[in-house]
């Protein structure tokens, strides 16, 4: 891995989704490493290995099979040496009760998958490029679900 790049997760279970995602971070102008996996249980399979590199930020799909993005969020949470990673919750839901549940779980941001690529870049870059120690510090809920102008 490249020394200082922002190692990314993505934990989706949809191909294209993770192509797209990786398409755009290819594009963006900041060092990263990105790796995937393609559910949950991979997911807490992934960090729960003593070995794995943790993540800087996680970005989190809830509808995935075998264990559900909020399952894995509420575990990673309750997790001592996990409960500092950054999850950004990626999904195609804009249910309030998702978005509320997500919150209330410990998520740091809530994105609602975009269907174009400028905008998925533009949403990229914007959250890694935040300073996640000050911008937790004020976490609400007005801040939590990401909307760009």
């Amino acid at each position: 891995m490249q020394k200082n790049a922002l190692y990314i997760l993505l934990a989706d279970d949809d191909e294209d989704d993770r192509l797209f995602f990786k398409d755009a971070f290819e594009e963006i102008k900041i060092q990263t490493k990105v790796d995937f996996v393609h559910d949950g249980m991979q997911l807490m399979e992934h960090l729960m290995d003593p070995n794995a590199k943790l993540p800087d930020i996680l970005f989190l799909d809830l509808n995935m099979p075998k264990k559900t993005g909020k399952e894995c969020l509420i575990e990673i949470k309750k997790t001592e040496h996990l409960k500092n990673i950054i999850i950004a919750i990626y999904s195609t839901s804009s249910s309030e009760e998702d978005i509320e549940d997500t919150f209330i779980q410990g998520a740091n941001i809530y994105i609602k998958k975009p269907s174009d690529f400028n905008t998925l870049k533009k949403i990229i870059n914007e959250v890694v490029t935040v300073n996640w120690h000050y911008h937790t510090s004020g976490l609400n809920r007005d801040n939590f679900l990401l909307r760009l102008k």
